[in-house]
């Protein structure tokens, strides 16, 4: 199922979740209360806790979340606004609605009943697992709503206020709990307690409130599907978190603005934007970052937040946590730790193996322009140097028999088995999977190579999708070379991989870490 969010984005970002919600056609027989403009010059009855449905338009506002954003598809979007809704709880300002409304933005607008004019909000805690925030917008005086304090069952007659689609007129439309118990794992969220309901809701609604008959919040909106069903965060998933939210302290939250994403062979979580000081921002993660794993775990293999969110439930908000990090933008593979080290290349042979390699001559500028190489079958893909122009896409030959897949790939092929030129052999094989463990063949590598270099030591080596062991060698006949041989399997085992490369100038080294972050094999 694919769960939509509730947040209007002019224009559209982050479109895997922020998307037309939920609820469907209008039904013939719907109950639409009429609506009124949030910047309507009637009298409002200040400092009053709403009692009747009628009213609660009054507690009610239209939020305007205006920043930069990463969208996955289109890319970075400059000074953008998005429109959610949320509603007062007390007359000095305190207000709920939902994480992804406001996490990430520059600043906050906030359109009140009977006001021609946005006032200013700013957040107070958020957390992003159940999909809340907390915010306080300037002024006081204002209409608020009380919890629904009895028992939430199905048949309940409910309607959902908010300011959907972005427009400036209050809509309520009714409907029924269906649901008092529905799951909540969606890809931008993990929220524990969800109600399903009837009543319809388009994107803007994200945040506004689920109430009852007599005006009194039973729910949160948040979420829609494609199937027209429409759910909403449940009040006692809300008053849990809501007082600690109210004291500025973030729950089972690192300050991104995500969601779940991946592919056939890859998963993470995709951040949008990342709030100003927060633990994933002193880290060095950034809009644009996939956060591929936590704790050595990888994240949303199911599609959704929960494993994520699961750690962070696990975890204290100060507790140090290990992060894995593709970094879209440069295609770098980062590593660090939340409440500890900031983020650096994960396994760079530029910064590893620099000393064993030759200064590049003063004549040289390194190499500034890639591009991406395949095998002939078109199975592997590698972004190399454009000066590593001497490529071959072969079968890979192994024991005088073809085994899978290859590419070589360097300034002058002959040269590199002689150790006078740089470049890399990469090639994947099913067939050799079945015979050899990554240490193994490694093991087996390693007797081809001590007659021409000295051996330097054996390290681990992990990436979002393989994981293995490489070896280094130094002092490679008379170039004085540095050779890396990497031996590495996916998760499942499927094949390996063997990945060889011939290092002379420390620029050498900085190629081979741009192989690193960009070699992928097809099976």
């Amino acid at each position: 199922m694919r769960w939509l969010a509730l947040l209007l984005a002019v224009p559209l970002l982050f479109a895997t979740v922020i998307a037309c919600g939920g609820g469907g056609d209008d039904d013939d027989d719907d109950d639409v209360t009429p609506t009124q403009s949030a910047g309507d010059d009637d009298d409002r009855d200040d400092g009053d806790a709403v009692d009747k449905l009628e009213d609660v338009d009054e507690a009610t506002i239209r939020i305007v979340a205006s920043g930069t954003f990463v969208d996955f598809e289109f890319g970075q979007q400059n000074n953008v606004a998005g429109s959610g809704s949320g509603f007062f709880i007390t007359e000095d300002g305190i207000a709920v609605t939902n994480n992804h409304v406001v996490t990430g933005a520059a600043f906050l607008e906030v359109y009140v009943h009977g006001d021609d004019e946005p006032r200013n909000a700013r957040v107070l805690g958020v957390s992003e697992c159940s999909d809340l925030a907390v915010i306080d917008v300037d002024g006081d005086g204002y209409r608020y709503l009380r919890w629904y304090d009895g028992d939430v069952e199905s048949g309940i007659d409910i309607y959902a206020a908010g300011f959907p689609l972005g427009v400036e007129e209050f809509t309520l439309l009714d409907g029924i709990v269906s649901r008092p118990d529905a799951g909540g794992e969606t890809t931008w969220s993990s929220v524990e307690s969800v109600i399903e309901h009837t009543a319809d809701t388009l994107p803007g609604s994200s945040g506004g409130p689920i109430v009852t008959a007599d005006g009194e919040v039973l729910a949160v909106n948040y979420a829609g599907d494609q199937q027209g069903r429409a759910f909403a965060i449940g009040r006692d998933e809300a008053l849990a978190v809501i007082d600690k939210l109210r004291e500025g302290e973030d729950i089972t939250s690192i300050g991104v603005n995500g969601a779940a994403t991946g592919g056939a062979d890859w998963s993470g979580v995709w951040v949008a934007s990342v709030e100003s000081g927060s633990p994933a921002y002193d880290a060095g993660i950034r809009g644009g970052d996939i956060i591929t794993r936590m704790e050595g775990l990888v994240l949303a293999a199911d599609g959704t937040m929960e494993d994520y969110c699961d750690i962070l439930r696990s975890h204290i908000p100060t507790d140090p946590l290990a992060v894995e990090v593709f970094r879209t933008g440069t295609s770098e593979i980062l590593e660090g730790t939340l409440n500890g080290n900031p983020l650096e290349l994960s396994t760079s042979f530029a910064q590893n193996v620099n000393d064993d390699v030759q200064d590049a001559p003063s004549t040289t500028t390194g190499y500034d322009e890639y591009f991406e190489v395949t095998d002939d079958s078109g199975q592997l893909v590698m972004s190399i140097p454009e000066a590593w122009g001497d490529v071959s896409g072969l079968q890979w030959e192994f024991d005088d028999r073809l085994i899978g897949y290859s590419i070589l790939a360097a300034t002058d092929i002959d040269a590199w088995y002689d150790w006078d030129s740089p470049g890399v052999f990469f090639g994947a094989s099913a067939e050799l999977r079945s015979t050899y463990s990554p240490v193994q063949l490694l093991d087996l590598d390693r007797n081809d190579f001590g007659g021409s270099c000295e051996y330097d030591g054996r390290y681990d080596y992990s990436d979002p999708l393989y994981t293995g062991v490489y070896d280094v060698w130094i002092n490679c006949s008379t170039t004085g070379g540095t050779f890396i041989v990497l031996t590495a399997e996916p998760d499942d085992g499927s094949f390996i991989i063997l990945l060889q490369a011939l290092a002379l100038y420390d620029d050498d080294l900085d190629a081979i870490d741009t192989v690193l972050d960009t070699f992928l094999a097809d099976f």
